[in-house]
């Protein structure tokens, strides 16, 4: 299994990249953790948000293949404590196909993405900046799959 994120959202303050690389560069190597980041679509005034959220979502669909496993990271999806989400990565590893996971644009995901999605996981029900999501993300993938390990990071 190979594990992506596909991102929305191509440029981030160094203080981002540096904490997600950080939880990223902890993952299993077998996993060969990929991050796909998209290019925000531009948002003209007095057009509907839809039209940027479609051209993001036709770029995230085109990354993704039918074979893939696709979580969407989404505000109205699940919700879990850490041993949960770990359970639920030790689920998807059995699907036997690669995991990919999503973030949208400032607007969140296309109708398309979310119905492509196997699974919608949200991280929180607080607004968190793009950058935040994608740290949240990287550490809580490093927790799940290091208590799917056995390992001591997570503690109760």
């Amino acid at each position: 299994m190979h594990v992506r994120l596909v991102a929305v959202g191509d440029r981030q303050p160094p203080w981002v990249s540096a904490a997600f690389q950080d939880y990223i560069s902890r993952l299993p190597r077998h996993w060969q953790f990929a991050l796909e980041t998209i290019a925000t679509a531009k948002r003209n005034k007095g057009e509907p948000r839809e039209v940027a959220m479609d051209a993001e979502a036709a770029k995230i669909l085109a990354r993704t293949r039918p074979a893939d496993y696709v979580v969407a990271l989404d505000e109205h999806g699940r919700q879990s404590t850490s041993t949960q989400l770990a359970g639920k990565l030790e689920e998807w590893q059995t699907v036997g196909a690669d995991l990919v996971f999503v973030i949208g644009g400032p607007d969140g995901l296309a109708g398309d993405v979310l119905k492509r999605a196997n699974y919608r996981w949200s991280l929180s029900q607080l607004t968190l900046p793009h950058g935040l999501a994608r740290i949240l993300f990287a550490e809580q993938l490093y927790r799940a799959w290091s208590l799917s390990a056995g390992h001591p990071y997570h503690r109760e």
